[in-house]
């Protein structure tokens, strides 16, 4: 193994870890706070010419104002479909359509589902955390591996653990961050 490939490696180490933060991110852009955001309908799901279809591919969702959503729909037949799709989504929003125009208030959350999202925002946090050190873990292996078959030195193999290391330390750190943020943004009356 050569120092390109323990390049290789890292490289693979930190794009994987980076997955771990997007799809982080992914997730928290579903959790509603009390301000709209055209994230918080990316997870749902529309019965459209036969098949489930994302709702971004139906219609043009937008912030108006910031506790409302709307969303253009492309085909006015597909209106009650998306009206559906909302109210079944299990996020507790209650859209009236107008015409091809949908329109979704975001109401205000209570305090008892701040504290519930608070918790939920911080598991998914924690799932990313398992996904990071997951990733260290394996890149660890592979470099007790070459080390054994000779192929890097101890101290090569020591430098790159601290490398590792460091990447995982900075990964967590954006999590805890984003964390920290979607709380904040949470808990905003």
């Amino acid at each position: 193994m050569s120092e390109t490939n323990i390049e290789e490696i890292k490289k693979d180490v930190s794009r994987r870890m980076e997955g771990a933060v997007d799809a982080l991110h992914k997730e928290f852009s579903g959790l509603r706070t009390g301000r709209a955001s055209v994230g918080l309908l990316d997870p749902i799901m529309v019965s459209a010419y036969g098949s489930e279809m994302p709702l971004n591919q139906v219609g043009t969702v937008s912030v108006p104002e910031p506790r409302m959503l709307s969303v253009q729909v492309w085909d006015k037949g597909m209106v009650k479909s998306v009206e559906k799709a909302i109210m079944d989504s299990g996020l507790g929003l209650n859209p009236s359509a107008d015409g091809s125009l949908v329109r979704i208030p975001i109401p205000s959350l209570t305090e008892e589902r701040r504290i519930e999202l608070s918790k939920i925002a911080a598991k998914y946090a924690e799932e990313a955390r398992i996904a990071v050190r997951n990733v260290r873990r394996h890149a660890m292996d592979e470099l007790k591996k070459a080390e054994k078959a000779g192929d890097i030195s101890e101290d090569a193999h020591h430098d790159y653990d601290k490398d590792i290391q460091s990447l995982t330390d900075e990964h967590v750190k954006k999590i805890d961050d984003t964390l920290s943020h979607k709380e904040q943004e949470i808990m905003q009356v």
